[in-house]
């Protein structure tokens, strides 16, 4: 992975750092104050992005069911093993193939399956603090 500009906002040592302050002016202790200015968008992004979420979330349910809930987290190696099936699920994409229907297949979306298997690795990433290189 490139290297990530100290200076950049999305910049992983500034995703959860922000100045507290009132985006409308109000002191801290001024009634109606609410110390959000600058803080991550979260639900900016889940009601955006609400459609393809709630497939992701269905990928994630049919993992659960097959396996076990959030054994994803220990498999050896994740962050790799993740990016390579997100490109096996990208590769069907590219031959024409929508649905993860094939044996042993989920009957998820394969777009679903790669922002799934994409946001695992980065999960772990993150967890094990090795953004920076290379999985």
């Amino acid at each position: 992975m490139g290297h990530v500009p100290e200076s950049q906002p999305c910049a992983i040592n500034n995703v959860s750092k922000s100045i507290e302050a009132d985006p409308t002016g109000r002191g801290a202790h001024d009634a109606g104050a609410k110390l959000d200015a600058g803080k991550t968008r979260v639900w900016l992004c889940v009601s955006g992005f609400s459609q393809a979420l709630e497939q992701v979330a269905l990928v994630t349910t049919k993992g659960a069911e097959k396996y076990a809930p959030n054994s994803w987290m220990e498999v050896p190696d994740g962050e790799s093993r993740y990016l390579e099936a997100a490109a096996r699920h990208l590769l069907e994409i590219g031959k024409g193939n929508v649905v993860d229907d094939g044996p042993g297949g989920t009957e998820c979306l394969h777009l679903a399956q790669v922002a799934w298997n994409v946001l695992a690795s980065l999960e772990l990433q993150l967890r094990h603090g090795d953004v920076r290189k290379t999985p």
